[in-house]
């Protein structure tokens, strides 16, 4: 007993390590073998394609459709590769006779190669002494072979047909998990190559020809059966190409684009080569802009080429292969026809090269990378693409510009969508076509897309999408050569007007608004931002009186609590959010929102948002009819609960007496700062003297400043007026001072009685934006002399009017302050007194009289340097 386990354990043991070591083509016929164990030992189950002598080891694939190649196949039960009948038992129990090679054709059925081996002299040494491996065609295979080409080597038997057969043979023992994908067994004629590749489908071609009964071991060799005779190699794609009178078009443009000699080159290709006609099906604009264009062509080119060899034997079903271009391709096949992205377009299959293989084709596959942005709309876009032409949009596309289409699906073009006037539906299209070439590796949260009508789109990114505002994209990007084009599943709806706006003309949420004003947070809705709002509509709020909008009101903090529950930070639209979980959303209050999204509906806290996806400047707006509360925060007032359970009814709501709430830092509001115009002040001086006048005037302009001396401060209408008058002997001062509040004007006026000379001096400085311009005016005996000097500038004007006059002349300053807010300081002089400052005095008439009266005790001692020193500076 202990040896029958060590027995067995040691046949499960190297079983297991046979199996390991085997390739696909071992492991398909083991499958084929569990499947018919109930027909005994050493049974495989073989398909048969109906109408067809065609029959494999079939793939779990296969197997379960029960088709091969899109045609239904039958079950076969064969004996397995080795394995024998005997008669009156069951299954194959018999372990089939080893002989010579010759006599291993025999064997294995492949009579005429036994036959074509006999008369060719070639049987004496494949009975003799050797190791050999045998690529013995099957009977089916010779009668498939075109006749002519059979009779030539029938005819000549003794050169033609010996080589042809010492080509399927090498001198070498390979079975089949010898023979490895791509690799090159050398030939017994001329040392030729045999091209093998060995595929994950079970499947082991020889220059395209199939296996179909592999690994029948012979005294000296081996003998694998095939399904065709091979064909010698030895031209590679580009020889093929340049010699193919049906492939002229092709060479040409593959010389143009410096992609023939890569053809040349060694590798394991797949060529899909348009003919002539089916360049020229594409029209000559098309195929000279593809000329014109080397990197396109190129991108052309290489969308042809695939960098593995695909024989038309190893595809079993439809498989997805990348070209060299970078985009893939469908090769499938449908009875006996190859088909490429599912059209039978393959006209000839299995040109066999040194370097791989060529099929031909009577369409130009045309990768997207080829095409222009238009190009890219495919069937499940042709409305939108429909829409775009007879809208004149695709006109409008410049040559050479670059463009991103925002295509819609056909569903989103609906009976009401299709019945919109013709110019607003045009506006909606534009904001579906983008002003540059943007791919989806380059969108990113928060990007702003401008559109050819000049608005703006913003991209939101998800953890399961990529949405641009209220639609989000849907697989099948695509980039071509002059853009790229998105699939959207909704029409684009820009925002227009931030959410205040719109729920102020919906009209349907004028008790939310009003206690978001009551709440001082209106200007949540005003503010740029980018927040998602879950707005309770009036129906919320059915059956609720005055005074419980009163009781809702009275506490601030709970007011604040219930509205910012209903906001989170953030753009959260319904094809954003992943399906068939809790979406969790932190409100502005703190607690989170939970959001799911179902068959095309959103439910927040369970309640159901009727309509969602509301686009507004600075966020989205989600209705609901129905007051959210966070489950996590209790209520301390009986009248509050109560009032609370009549609007909220999804949930129960936590009461602990006394429970306070809690102030919320209202740090996402936005300060709005308005700054007022700046100060001008206006400055007028005026000195008169003589009655002769001499004028002088300069400007000076300049870049880029404007400068205007004129001091004006004002501010409100309150006016205050000092009046100082001082007499003296012979001369009379008079001082009137005039301050004026919000917007206040403070005059101050000085007169001084002299001379009747007139000086006048005017100086102005003007600029762009600064300009300085001065005037100056001086007149002789009886002269007069006046001096203005204004300076312009922004933000102030400064205006100084100061008048002086002799012995009896007249001195009058004047000094306009005005604006909202100011300081003034003013500094006047009398005929014989000292410059002293008013500015300071406050309290009444008196106290300003006794100041005054302190002022004139010593006027007169410094009159005439005071007015001297009052000329000097008028001549400034």
């Amino acid at each position: 007993m202990k040896l029958l386990f060590v027995a067995a354990f040691a046949l499960f043991v190297f079983s297991t390590f046979d199996k390991a070591d085997s390739s696909a083509y071992d492991k398909i016929v083991f499958h084929s073998r569990v499947r018919a164990r109930k027909e005994g030992p050493n049974v495989c189950a073989l398909q048969q394609v109906m109408g067809t002598k065609k029959k494999y080891f079939s793939t779990c694939r296969n197997w379960y459709r029960g088709a091969i190649c899109g045609k239904k196949a039958t079950v076969l039960y064969e004996c397995c590769p080795g394995y024998m009948k005997l008669e009156g038992m069951h299954g194959c129990p018999a372990v089939a006779p080893i002989d010579n090679v010759y006599g291993t054709l025999g064997l294995v059925k492949a009579t005429t190669t036994q036959q074509y081996s006999d008369i060719s002299k070639l049987r004496p040494e494949i009975e003799g002494s050797g190791s050999f491996t045998f690529f013995a065609p099957s009977n089916d295979a010779w009668e498939l072979l075109d006749e002519t080409m059979r009779s030539g080597l029938v005819s000549n038997i003794n050169i033609e047909l010996y080589n042809a057969l010492h080509y399927h043979m090498a001198n070498k023992r390979l079975s089949t998990k010898d023979l490895k994908n791509g690799m090159t067994v050398t030939s017994m004629y001329n040392d030729l190559g045999l091209q093998i590749n060995h595929y994950p489908n079970g499947v082991v071609t020889v220059n395209c020809a199939r296996i179909i009964h592999g690994n029948q071991v012979a005294t000296n060799g081996i003998v694998h059966v095939v399904d065709r005779v091979v064909s010698a190699v030895g031209n590679t794609i580009q020889d093929v190409i340049e010699i193919d009178d049906d492939l002229t078009t092709l060479s040409d443009v593959a010389l143009s684009a410096g992609f023939l000699e890569k053809l040349g080159q060694p590798g394991h290709y797949t060529l899909f080569a348009p003919t002539n006609e089916a360049f020229e099906s594409l029209g000559s604009g098309v195929l000279e802009r593809l000329q014109g264009d080397k990197a396109v062509l190129t991108a052309l080119l290489n969308f042809h080429l695939l960098d593995s060899v695909q024989c038309s034997e190893a595809i079993m079903a439809g498989t997805s292969y990348e070209t060299l271009e970078g985009n893939t391709i469908d090769i499938g096949c449908d009875g006996e026809s190859l088909t490429v992205n599912g059209i039978k377009m393959v006209r000839k299959k299995d040109i066999v090269t040194t370097n791989g293989v060529i099929h031909l084709i009577d369409q130009v596959l045309m990768p997207d990378s080829a095409k222009q942005v238009m190009e890219l709309v495919g069937s499940s876009q042709s409305m939108f693409g429909d829409m775009v032409s007879e809208l004149g949009l695709s006109a409008a596309m410049r040559p050479g510009t670059e463009y991103t289409l925002l295509a819609p699906i056909n569903a989103a073009f609906n009976d009401q969508v299709m019945s919109m006037d013709q110019s607003f539906l045009k506006i909606i299209l534009e904001s579906h076509i983008l002003k540059r070439k943007i791919v989806l590796g380059e969108l990113f949260n928060g990007q702003l897309l401008e559109t050819i009508a000049g608005r703006f789109l913003r991209v939101f990114i998800y953890r399961t999408a990529v949405c641009i505002e209220n639609s989000c994209l849907v697989r099948g990007s695509k980039e071509g050569s002059n853009g790229a084009l998105h699939l959207v599943r909704t029409l684009l709806k820009p925002a227009e007007k931030s959410m205040f706006e719109i729920l102020t003309e919906h009209r349907g949420f004028k008790i939310f608004l009003s206690l978001m004003e009551a709440a001082g947070l209106t200007d949540l809705l005003k503010q740029e931002g980018d927040f998602t709002l879950f707005a309770p509509s009036d129906k919320a709020f059915a059956g609720l009186s005055e005074r419980d909008l009163s009781l809702l009101k009275s506490d601030m903090n709970a007011l604040r609590t219930i509205l910012l529950y209903h906001i989170n930070n953030g753009i959260f639209i319904g094809g954003g959010l992943e399906t068939g979980v809790t979406n969790l959303l932190k409100s502005l209050q703190g607690s989170n929102l939970r959001v799911m999204s179902a068959n095309n509906s959103m439910l927040v806290n369970s309640v159901h948002v009727p309509e969602s996806d509301i686009m507004a400047t600075n966020g989205v707006i989600h209705f609901v009819n129905q007051v959210l509360y966070p489950g996590d925060v209790p209520v301390g007032s009986q009248d509050f609960l109560m009032l609370l359970k009549r609007l909220i009814t999804y949930m129960q709501i936590k009461f602990i007496s006394g429970f306070r709430y809690q102030e919320i830092p209202l740090t996402f509001l936005k300060r709005i700062i308005i700054q007022k115009v700046p100060d001008i002040t206006k400055v007028t001086r005026v000195i008169e003297g003589e009655p002769t006048i001499t004028k002088v005037t300069r400007v000076i302009e300049g870049e880029p400043s404007i400068t205007k001396v004129t001091r004006v401060i004002e501010g409100e209408p309150s006016i205050t007026k000092v009046t100082r008058v001082i007499e003296g002997e012979p001369s009379i001062s008079k001082v009137t001072r005039v301050i004026q509040g919000e917007p206040s004007i403070t005059k101050v006026t000085r007169v001084i009685e002299g001379e009747p000379s007139i000086s006048k001096v005017t100086r102005v400085i003007q600029g762009e934006p600064s300009i300085t311009k001065v005037t100056r005016v001086i007149e002789g005996e009886p002269s007069i002399t006046k001096v203005t000097r204004v300076i312009e500038g922004e933000p102030s004007i400064t205006k100084v009017t100061r008048v002086i006059e002799g012995e009896p002349s007249i001195t009058k300053v004047t000094r306009v302050v005005e604006g909202p807010q100011f300081s003034v300081t003013s500094h006047t002089a009398n005929f014989g007194t000292g410059e002293f400052d008013v500015s300071n005095i406050e309290g009444d008439s008196e106290t300003l009289a006794e100041f005054i009266q302190e002022g004139t005790s010593s006027r007169r001692t410094s009159s005439r340097r005071v007015l001297a020193g009052n000329r000097r500076r008028g001549r400034v």
